[in-house]
């Protein structure tokens, strides 16, 4: 099995998702996300810029690792699910616990798959909305 580059993220979130802890605020689970994209960022050699899109760092970070990487784009609607999830959680408070651990179920998928990928850099490719899909014509 492979080590990931995000051990405390993904302990936190499991424990919080078996009930030993509470699980991590909506916000700091979003953080936890910018964490992970900083980190993508990072190994190639890249400094996160700042600012947002449709008002997330998360947004921005996402659409700045999908440069000359297309198959990053694979995780494009796992950050918009994190931003919604959140955005639940905290509109609608306690009567949102199912959003928030949706919130942090996907932030562990992103963890996962962004760690996988710098494991093996063809991970996503697989994606309907990866380019080498659609220039091969595949439905």
């Amino acid at each position: 099995m492979m080590e990931t580059p995000f051990p405390d993220i993904l302990t936190r979130i499991d424990a919080g998702l078996e009930r030993r802890v509470a699980l991590p605020a909506p916000d700091e689970l979003l953080a936890m996300g910018e964490q992970i994209l900083e980190a993508w960022l990072a190994a190639r050699g890249e400094t996160p810029e700042a600012g947002d899109v449709d008002g997330f760092r998360l947004l921005a970070l996402h659409r700045q690792g999908c440069k000359d990487m297309p198959s990053f784009n694979a995780c494009r609607e796992t950050c918009r699910e994190i931003v919604f999830r959140r955005n639940v959680a905290l509109a609608y408070g306690k009567e949102a616990q199912t959003a928030h651990r949706l919130e942090a179920m996907v932030v562990k998928h992103l963890a996962l798959f962004v760690g996988g990928k710098l494991e093996q850099t063809g991970l996503g490719e697989f994606c309907c909305a990866s380019r080498p899909l659609h220039a091969a014509g595949a439905a």
